[in-house]
């Protein structure tokens, strides 16, 4: 319940950065628009239901399937939704609940899908998935129990995407993505786009690049292809249910030639606002003598076998790094040599 707010939208694009930052100078000046308009109530759940149905269509295989709702949002649809689609899930946490009073909604946290996962083994599922508080984000479990992060998610609907509607096509990704994620899509024909980590960031840059579909390391998946070009996590796994059942595989079948990377979580460093930004800089340049790195958000470092992240937080005092390499021993040396830097600049690791 500390964690509250909206969304600001124009037709169908998001409001971000400066054009967010002038609607809060207004709002302080008080400088409000007067004038009279018209209100409208519509109940839209079960049109929004039937939409997805339509475009979906009957899950045309029998899967066992256990939804972890989180008492979120997701709750109000997800038991009226994928019956529609001829699928019949055990249902977690299905009671919209604003204390979260069995874990938090937040599928990138290891320990909120505990209970997702001893469902799904306990059932012998084909598959889990878990929404966030607002249903915009996904979570997917395989039948093993195993979490399929946002990064590999993306190639399952990208591959698909790129099959049924043609190779030559754009995929957009953050810039925390494994590089498995990279090397699958030029193999499938498609053309990888890594851009700055943010919802908003990555919804523009699907649009401008006319790519079927985007996706986050946070579970943020967008669908221009097939859908509304926003990140709709009821859809997404509606959509995920399709592809799995018409390949006739397993979650975990569809990535089996995928190349797997030893990596790290998501690490967060506490660094004030106003120095953050100038250590990532430094980062750059210091390491941009040394090997190839991307700067399109952070200083994403390339060691030839591995790399290693440090990027500026949007929204918090925090510095952000992530590490991924074929080895353990190289991913070893990769973080010792850039967290060794980060100390060196007072940055405590």
């Amino acid at each position: 319940p500390e964690y509250n707010g909206f969304k600001l939208g124009l037709g169908t694009s998001s409001i971000y950065g400066a054009d967010i930052q002038h609607i809060y100078e207004l709002a302080l000046a008080g400088k409000f628009p007067r004038g009279k308009g018209t209100l409208r109530g519509e109940q839209v759940i079960d049109r929004y239901i039937d939409d997805i149905a339509a475009r979906v269509g009957k899950v045309r295989r029998t899967l066992k399937v256990v939804i972890d709702c989180g008492n979120g949002a997701g709750a109000l649809v997800a038991p009226k939704l994928f019956p529609k689609l001829g699928i019949k899930p055990r249902y977690l946490f299905c009671e919209s609940d604003g204390t979260f009073p069995n874990h938090h909604p937040d599928p990138t946290v290891p320990k909120n899908l505990d209970a997702l996962i001893a469902a799904v083994k306990q059932d012998q599922a084909d598959i889990g998935i878990a929404f966030d508080g607002d249903a915009d984000r996904i979570g997917v479990i395989d039948h093993t129990g195993e979490i399929i992060w946002g990064d590999y998610l993306l190639i399952i609907y990208a591959r698909d995407a790129l099959a049924r509607t043609g190779k030559g096509q754009s995929i957009v990704f953050d810039v925390k993505a494994s590089q498995a994620l990279p090397e699958t899509i030029e193999k499938a024909g498609g053309i990888p786009v890594m851009w700055k980590t943010g919802h908003s960031l990555i919804e523009e840059k699907m649009h401008q690049t006319h790519a079927p579909v985007a996706g986050e390391m946070s579970g943020h998946m967008f669908f221009a292809e097939g859908y509304y070009g926003f990140d709709d996590a009821l859809y997404g796994a509606a959509r995920l249910l399709r592809i799995v059942a018409e390949s006739g595989k397993t979650v975990r079948d569809l990535l089996a030639d995928v190349p797997r990377f030893v990596s790290t979580p998501e690490i967060r460093l506490d660094c004030p606002d106003d120095k953050k930004f100038g250590i990532v800089e430094e980062a750059q340049k210091y390491f941009g003598a040394k090997y190839k790195v991307n700067t399109v958000d952070g200083a994403r470092v390339l060691f030839g076998d591995g790399w290693g992240l440090i990027r500026a937080s949007n929204t918090q005092p925090v510095l952000v790094m992530r590490f991924e390499a074929r080895t353990k021993e190289q991913l070893e040396k990769i973080q010792s040599e850039m967290q060794g830097w980060l100390r060196s600049k007072s940055v405590k690791v």
